[in-house]
């Protein structure tokens, strides 16, 4: 993620910001990336913090996608379905740098139900997922406390709410991609057949769970291919996001980033994964002398890498492959 500037003063302001130390009040305008001031916010500004300008019905474009809010009756739901939305926009802000769910992506955006599993009724259960385009997700773990719980308990020490949104939002996309026939064709040469049941893979999957190997990058990869997608996905968006959130806060190696580098502009995979690589030994140490967790606790096989290639030539350009598929739409 970038680090921007107060029109008003050129002070620095980060991705979360409303207002600015000079005063001046801001609102992130996801087209341009950038921090304005004089621009209408968000509906939900008040309620949950949400500082991007106002697009449709007085809402922004990431508050816009959401259906389903938690209830709200509860009161700590506020402050849980405000970290999640934060996490959304973030996620979000990362994909329109590829052109996603932007003004020239024309292909359709993915639909957010934010649910707690604390309701005015008492507890329900809520299983996070996606289909047919809509993005189930559990506020509840937007609680450091209940994440830490279930990071313990799944033994998925990097599960994060970010996690979650990259990881949920790539079965989308891969829905998104899929209307273009030379990518089910490509993709089912990598990860397999998505046409395989769905259920009885997952049976198999807890009843003898595998461990990762030279071609998934988790154990859960290793369930079905819309899972390996999916975390390959979200494993790819986190390292980009690590890349050029280093060059923004002017972290370098002496083999990069280097200053003023764009990890959304780059093309070549293999070097931004290097670079990444790179980043999360060198800050694994530092973790270490402060006796905190590992950032980046994955190895990336070559197998692994080649498939982070393959996603990363496909999620780069969305508006050519819908228009591609509409072409090709026409033309049968």
């Amino acid at each position: 993620m970038q680090i921007f500037t107060c029109p008003n003063c050129g002070t620095d302001l980060y991705f979360r910001n409303t207002h600015c130390n000079c005063g001046a009040e801001v609102s992130f305008d996801p087209d341009s990336q950038t921090m304005l001031t004089q621009a209408t916010p968000c509906s939900n500004r008040a309620a949950i913090g949400c500082n991007w300008i106002v697009e449709e019905d007085g809402y922004c474009r990431s508050c816009a996608m959401t259906e389903t809010t938690p209830d709200l009756r509860e009161g700590d739901n506020v402050g849980l379905w405000a970290t999640a939305e934060l996490s959304k926009r973030w996620m979000l802000a990362n994909l329109m740098r590829w052109g996603w769910f932007t003004p020239s992506d024309k292909g359709m955006r993915p639909v957010f139900r934010m649910l707690s599993e604390t309701t005015a009724k008492g507890e329900v259960d809520i299983i996070m997922g996606h289909a047919d385009g809509i993005i189930t997700i559990n506020v509840t773990e937007s609680s450091d406390a209940e994440l830490a719980r279930r990071q313990e308990d799944l033994g998925e020490l990097y599960r994060t709410m970010l996690g979650h949104m990259r990881h949920e939002t790539a079965h989308f996309l891969q829905l998104r991609l899929a209307e273009d026939p030379g990518f089910l064709t490509e993709f089912r040469a990598r990860f397999g057949d998505e046409r395989a049941d769905y259920g009885k893979a997952l049976e198999r999957h807890y009843a003898n769970t595998r461990p990762a190997d030279d071609d998934h990058i988790t154990s859960y990869a290793t369930a079905h291919p819309h899972e390996d997608w999916a975390e390959t996905v979200a494993h790819l968006l986190h390292l980009i996001d690590l890349v050029d959130s280093a060059a923004a806060g002017n972290l370098a190696l002496p083999e990069g980033p280097e200053p003023g580098h764009d990890a959304y502009a780059a093309t070549d995979t293999d070097h931004e994964l290097t670079m990444a690589v790179d980043l999360s030994i060198a800050i694994n140490h530092v973790n270490r002398a402060m006796d905190l967790s590992d950032l980046y606790p994955f190895v990336l096989p070559q197998g692994v890498r080649d498939k982070m290639g393959f996603v990363h030539g496909w999620l780069r350009n969305p508006g050519a492959i819908h228009s591609e598929a509409q072409r090709n739409s026409v033309a049968q």
